[in-house]
């Protein structure tokens, strides 16, 4: 006599797929406060990229034209967005950046001048601070005397 072999579903059951959500749910809530970290990190790098290309053309700009060029913020804070200007044309602008989130903050000079041979008007070296929420994102751009921009961890 031989043995015809039990027809048997293929599957999970219940309690196996009741059990798999439930450890995805926990380790997705466990991941999730790192996510907001990198999300704000990754702002803050957007935001510092953004205002150092902008002092390079600044920079690039006041060579090529040989004028005075200034990068100055709207509304008199960084954050709300900056602008690349001929100061001595009103209303004349090579750039214009727009406002950046929320939670983002600049601090740094009431403005940036550049002469003609691509140098800061300004005397010193000029630091930005770009920040987050949080302490761990933050970093600066140096703006030294020659006029070249450097952005680096603060």
């Amino acid at each position: 006599m031989t043995k015809t072999p039990r027809n048997r579903n293929a599957g999970f059951s219940l309690i196996e797929l009741i059990v798999t959500v439930t450890i995805a749910a926990i380790l997705a809530s466990i991941a999730a406060p790192s996510f907001t970290s990198i999300i704000e990190s990754q702002r803050v790098r957007a935001a510092s990229s953004d205002l150092y290309s902008s002092l390079t053309l600044a920079r690039s700009e006041a060579i090529k034209r040989n004028i005075d060029i200034t990068l100055t913020p709207i509304s008199d804070n960084w954050a709300s967005g900056w602008q690349i200007a001929h100061p001595s044309v009103a209303g004349s602008f090579i750039e214009e950046h727009p406002a950046l989130a929320n939670n983002i903050t600049i601090t740094g000079p009431t403005s940036v001048v550049y002469s003609n041979s691509g140098r800061m008007q300004a005397g010193a070296n000029v630091t930005f601070t770009v920040a987050g929420d949080t302490a761990s994102s933050q970093r600066c751009i140096y703006v030294a005397l020659s006029g070249r921009p450097a952005v680096k961890s603060c």
